[in-house]
């Protein structure tokens, strides 16, 4: 993983998405027009997180997030989420 020159503010987290699924369970391939959105991403950077609140994931972690969660974003051409802690649902 390189190093990314990059620091949400506050509550916010940066989320690298996970690959989307090119095959069923069953071996069908999926085209790319039909792949779903991905869910689950890894944590790459956090914010500080807010006075009352902190920020409950850290660098490394593997989540689960909603699906239209964050805003896609592109640094040293490689794409990106950054959504706020309260939009995860959890740890994997």
């Amino acid at each position: 993983m390189a190093k990314i020159k990059f620091k949400p503010n506050e509550d916010r987290v940066l989320v690298e998405p996970s690959a989307a699924e090119d095959k069923t369970a069953s071996g069908i391939i999926i085209p790319d027009t039909a792949k779903e959105k991905p869910q689950k991403g890894k944590i790459i950077a956090v914010g500080e997180g807010l006075k009352d609140k902190p920020v409950t994931v850290k660098v490394g972690d593997n989540v689960l997030y909603g699906k239209y969660s964050g805003t896609e974003i592109n640094i040293d051409g490689k794409e990106y989420l950054i959504m706020r802690n309260s939009d995860i649902f959890g740890i994997i």
